[in-house]
């Protein structure tokens, strides 16, 4: 298979299945479990993801990387730009759905959202903690509604978003481990009560790869950088002194097609810019809001694993997870059941360290963080660019 993001030639995100039909749940009711497969390449902080959206939709493969901050090539977008163009589409996705079956007639619509992360003690001495900020979230509409119905729609489609619910509602997820191809058990973190999860070593005997036709352009590197010099990240705070970092996000929709292109970078000196497509009608040409969702998830959990791996130099290699991830919206309020989690590691070292590194990286990563935490967004509804 192969064993990095530009070995094989392939975009950064394509279709490698087409569905039978699209989850219900995306911009609409409806309840589904997505799937995502993951496996982390040789090189530093390149990762690949197959998402498939619940049991008759698509699947898309994406790649992520870190900045050269952390050691990372840069290739990709970083696993919290995905979570944030994902918790923008789904809400996008649903304001322009709910808008339609209103009536209200909606002439452009932005979004801008920023993410923030904290990490309390020493990540390589095992005592960090990751932590999580509210969503700051502006909507920006332009219509000829009034500002009361503008307001209820936009407060309606929030609450709808079963991406926005992972923020809003505490969760207890739970994690599996397969060490050198048995499952272990699992003591120190929820344990899944899940059958075995397949291993997608064994799933998937060739690298993925494009369907035929399948879009080029779904996930791109755009080119722009923010000011300034690449500084290393410190691996530990000081007391009282947290390192925090924050995400930034830009979301143009295509209010016909219920699309989305969302521009993210980490707000950090010399970082660079990825745009994400998203498609959050029933066409489904492109990933969904919570596809992107779940690929953060997944790989920001692996960011935090192979660092500490690299750090203690152990001899654990070939890791891959399988993550599943139960959304759902009644109509009127979105759902997150708890994220469960399969790891698959190979290697030499006692059972202590395997389950040791599956906790610190449950631990300090920063969207399990964001799962567990009670963190209602703060949203500012601009409409004909007056604040309302």
């Amino acid at each position: 298979m192969a064993e990095s993001i530009a070995s094989s030639g392939y975009p950064l995100g394509f279709a490698v299945r087409k569905g039978a039909a699209r989850a219900a749940v995306i911009g609409g009711a409806g309840r589904e479990t997505f799937k995502a497969e993951a496996r982390h390449f040789a090189a530093h902080h390149q990762k690949e993801a197959v998402v498939s959206e619940g049991t008759e939709g698509s699947a898309w493969r994406m790649v992520s990387d870190e900045g050269r901050h952390i050691k990372g090539d840069d290739l990709a977008p970083f696993p919290l730009g995905f979570y944030n163009a994902g918790l923008q589409a789904d809400v996008a996705g649903r304001i322009v759905v709910l808008a339609r079956a209103r009536g209200i007639g909606l002439r452009q619509l932005d979004l801008h959202c920023v993410t923030g992360y904290s990490m309390t003690g020493s990540f390589y001495q095992g005592d960090g903690v990751g932590g999580a900020e509210p969503a700051r979230l502006q909507v920006n509409v332009q219509s000829s509604a009034d500002a009361a119905a503008i307001k209820t729609l936009i407060n309606d489609a929030i609450a709808a978003s079963p991406a926005f619910a992972g923020m809003r509602e505490p969760i207890t997820n739970t994690f599996a481990l397969y060490v050198n191809g048995a499952r272990r058990a699992v003591t120190s973190v929820p344990a899944s009560t899940a059958p075995d999860a397949a291993d997608p070593l064994k799933t998937y005997h060739a690298p993925p790869a494009p369907l035929a036709g399948s879009t080029t352009d779904l996930i791109v590197k755009t080119g722009i950088k923010r000011e300034g010099d690449i500084a290393i990240a410190v691996p530990a705070a000081q007391p009282g002194q947290p390192i925090v970092r924050h995400v930034e996000g830009r979301c143009v929709v295509d209010v016909e097609r219920a699309a989305t292109l969302t521009r993210v970078c980490l707000q950090l000196p010399g970082m660079s810019e990825f745009a994400l497509r998203s498609d959050e009608s029933n066409v489904g040409a492109a990933p969904s809001g919570l596809a992107l969702l779940s690929a953060g998830i997944v790989f920001c959990y692996m960011t935090q694993l192979a660092r500490y791996i690299d750090y203690l130099k152990l001899d654990i290699h070939h890791m891959r997870l399988v993550q599943f991830s139960p959304f759902a919206c009644d109509g009127r309020r979105g759902r997150v059941a708890p994220v469960d989690t399969h790891l698959f590691l190979h290697g030499n070292a006692p059972d202590e360290t395997f389950e040791k590194l599956m906790r610190i990286a449950a631990t300090t990563c920063f969207l399990h963080a964001t799962l567990k935490a009670a963190l209602p967004p703060q949203v500012i509804v601009a409409l004909n660019s007056n604040n309302i």
